[in-house]
């Protein structure tokens, strides 16, 4: 079938859910697995989630969306999220209609890169074990190279090793100085991990041998620092003004650029500020099917390689035009884990048209950069709590079961009286009951 790859689809949060999974259908080519799963909320199958941890005892929901206007290297992307957090997708399909107003958002991405550590403690002659180590090299990167054929088939494998001497911090260290090996491997689509774990294991014994010492910890690393992914874009500083109006669009963009350097210098607002990039990132990641929390790690270690914990994104003003990049690693897998197995992660995949690691990354960072330029938007103008709050007024009568038809008169009055909690809802819920007699 084929696919319409406009991103661009205005209305579309106005139409209901089989009306968009219709058109969505259409538009993205979806098989009937697909179509059915998203029809049918075909749950994932109790059989299978009972494989794939242990003491299941059933399966855990969140909603998936779709954000709109995503335009990543010339191709638009409809990008399916899971998240709860109210907003995030409207925000971030409005940030991306900003962006796709200059040139779109570019990346680049490095090799996919993984690390392997093994550390080796009580090494005798540190100088003499790290010359043999590394006059070793070939030998430890060929016995590496043994056990992945398929990763070898696909022009990956272990590409390199390092050598680093780890001392004592201070009197109360409880360990004397550690030998750790790092074995560089180029994992091409995959995540990684298995075949890292696999050949830091695989290589323990032999440094062993060369070193001395005993091996301890064999396991990758997750600041995967050489796996990197940076996002750009920009938007002209007369696009984000009301009605065009270029007085309110440079003072739009005076407040995103302030509240960049704001989290430049202080990790407190860092914090925060990254949090709101990894709501795009880990939204897109949960509904691929990835390792969410092992990029979350990496992203928020590579945030304070420095020594201080700092924004991993910047934007400025220049001539006239608002300029955004963010840089940080990105170690994600189109194929193994749970890709084939999982209904949602399947029409998640069928949905975005990814093929390769390096694409899905590539996504995953341009949204970043996209809610993050919402975050600041809404933090430099009306505030954080304006979206955000409407929505959440939506899910209190939602839980306290507030009919479809209820549910905009209830936000529209709770937001009028400025007070968004339970109990005023109740009130303003029995209040709208009781008019209708």
């Amino acid at each position: 079938m084929s696919r319409d790859t406009n991103s661009r689809w205005p209305g579309f949060f106005k139409l209901s859910i089989p009306e968009r999974i219709s058109q969505l259908a259409q538009r993205a080519g979806l098989d009937e697995a697909d179509l059915r799963f998203l029809s049918q909320g075909e749950h994932l199958p109790q059989h299978t989630a009972d494989h794939m941890i242990e003491n299941c005892i059933g399966t855990f929901e969140l909603p998936l969306g779709l954000a709109m206007n995503l335009r990543v290297d010339s191709t638009d992307r409809l990008v399916p999220m899971a998240i709860e957090e109210p907003s995030v997708l409207a925000g971030l399909s409005k940030a991306a209609r900003y962006l796709r107003q200059g040139p779109g958002i570019s990346t680049n991405v490095t090799v996919p890169l993984m690390i392997g550590q093994v550390q080796l403690m009580g090494v005798p002659e540190l100088d003499r074990a790290k010359q043999r180590v590394l006059d070793a090299k070939p030998e430890l990167l060929a016995l590496a190279n043994t056990l992945d054929p398929k990763l070898i088939a696909v022009g990956g494998g272990a590409r390199d090793l390092e050598v680093r001497i780890l001392p004592s911090e201070g009197e109360d260290d409880p360990v004397g100085t550690m030998f750790v090996v790092h074995i560089i491997v180029d994992v091409r689509d995959a995540m990684g991990a298995n075949a890292v774990n696999t050949m830091a294991e695989h290589l323990a014994p032999r440094l062993e041998e060369l070193t001395g010492g005993r091996a301890r910890l064999r396991i990758l690393s997750n600041l995967a620092d050489r796996r990197l992914v940076v996002a750009r874009g920009q938007v002209p500083v007369s696009k984000l003004g009301s009605n065009g109006d270029p007085n309110v669009g440079a003072d739009i963009a005076q407040g995103v650029m302030e509240a960049s350097v704001f989290a430049e210098r202080d990790p407190y607002r860092a914090a925060t500020h990254n949090k709101g990039i990894m709501n795009g990132i880990d939204a897109v990641l949960i509904a691929l099917g990835q390792d969410w929390r092992a990029v979350e790690s990496g992203a928020h270690a590579f945030a304070a390689r420095s020594g201080r914990y700092r924004a991993l994104s910047r934007w400025r003003v220049r001539d006239g035009v608002l300029h955004g990049e963010v840089e940080l690693p990105l170690a994600v897998g189109t194929v193994g884990g749970i890709i084939e197995s999982h209904p949602a992660v399947r029409a998640a995949f069928a949905i975005l048209d990814i093929h390769s690691a390096a694409e899905l990354a590539s996504v995953a960072a341009a949204v970043g950069l996209a809610q993050n330029l919402a975050a600041l938007i809404a933090l430099a103008t009306v505030g954080i709590q304006h979206g955000h709050m409407r929505l959440h007024a939506r899910k209190i009568g939602l839980a306290l079961g507030a009919a479809e038809e209820e549910l905009g008169p209830l936000t529209e009055e709770l937001q009028r009286r400025g007070r968004i909690d339970s109990e005023t809802a109740a009130a303003v819920l029995a209040e709208l009951r009781g008019s209708r007699g």
